[in-house]
């Protein structure tokens, strides 16, 4: 199989470039790496069945030619994380929209039909009091969320443009809908929870949690989240794409998470609260819950999760306390990682 991947230098992409190298299969990956890294993608380099190319997906002049290469097509290619959101906000919608827009013209003139997977977001759902998030109900946008609401536009948008492609030109597609997706190669440097409150809780900072701490969320592992979206993407369907949540269904809250990792790592860090108005420079209300229902990804697939959340942080707060000791001098002092 030939499988193109747009931002598969970034957390969750070169996670699929792993599984599809580990199966066999031909792997072409293109990232801007605004947000990936050459790093994530660099034990593959030397494989011959993975290429990389650094570029924009706006003017990358190989579009074309790579989109009737492929027989799958994963598009993870995105401003992520709610600093950078909140920080470039006309470019949340310019990549976001008018780079999948480009994407999808280049499959449809290529005249092949590949199976497209979509990476959208939990952050469709909006504002939404149900227990569980389910692909049926209507998604919200609401202004309560500040400018971060720019994210779900595009994400909504991004939907909108698959559905209408699926219907009027015939490309197989699916809808995943991701939820808090966590695991090994995740940095913290743009606001994500799990790899932030690690750092903190291995060098024995305090651990700040934004807001009250008593919104929850949702956590996946990424070696879980990879697998069911190569197995969603067998059921790309059209004219009326398939919508999937992807994630997890147990749910936490961020307080409870932080006294769960505190204790795992062992840490004396004490727990802290920070407006979001300080933490993020911008005042907004933070959605409550986010639990996504998984009755059509089980049912599809057979899809069954191999990783707790207990074991995903194990994991990460063993890689960090590994890298933090790969950063110490010869007389004990730590050099500062910035990720």
């Amino acid at each position: 199989m030939h499988v193109l991947i747009t931002g598969g230098a970034g957390f969750i992409g070169s996670h699929l470039a792993e599984l599809h190298l580990a199966r066999g299969d031909k792997v072409h990956v293109v990232d801007d790496l605004s947000t990936g890294s050459i790093e994530n993608v660099k034990p593959f380099l030397r494989q011959q069945n993975f290429l990389f190319d650094h570029a924009d997906l706006l003017t990358w002049d190989r579009l074309d030619r790579v989109a009737a290469w492929a027989d799958r097509v994963y598009h993870l290619a995105a401003v992520v994380g709610v600093y950078r959101v909140l920080a470039e906000p006309t470019k949340v919608l310019a990549v976001n929209i008018a780079a999948f827009e480009r994407l999808l013209r280049a499959v449809n003139a290529s005249g092949w039909k590949p199976q497209l997977v979509l990476a959208s977001s939990s952050e469709v759902y909006g504002h939404n009091d149900h227990d569980l998030l389910r692909e049926q109900q209507d998604l919200v946008i609401s202004t309560r969320t500040g400018t971060r609401w720019l994210y779900s536009v595009s994400k909504i948008a991004d939907e909108a443009l698959c559905m209408s492609f699926a219907k009027h030109f015939g490309i197989p597609t699916v809808i995943t809908r991701f939820f808090n997706t966590v695991g090994p190669r995740q940095t913290g440097r743009y606001g994500m929870v799990i790899p932030r409150f690690i750092e903190q809780a291995v060098n024995g900072e305090d651990i700040t949690v934004f807001g009250p701490g008593d919104q929850t969320r949702s956590f996946c592992d990424v070696r879980d989240t990879v697998a069911a979206l190569d197995k969603v993407a067998e059921h790309a369907t059209t004219p009326e794409p398939l919508v999937v949540n992807v994630g997890n269904d147990r749910e936490i809250s961020i307080n409870d998470l932080a006294q769960m990792i505190v204790e795992r790592a062992g840490s004396k860090s004490r727990i802290q609260h920070m407006p979001l108005l300080q933490a993020y420079g911008e005042d907004f209300e933070d959605i409550r819950r986010r639990r996504p229902a998984l009755e059509r990804l089980r049912t599809l697939t057979d899809f069954k999760h191999k990783f707790t959340l207990e074991q995903t942080i194990d994991d990460l707060i063993a890689t960090k306390r590994a890298t933090r000791a790969e950063t110490e001098n010869g007389d004990g002092t730590l050099v500062r990682n910035q990720s």
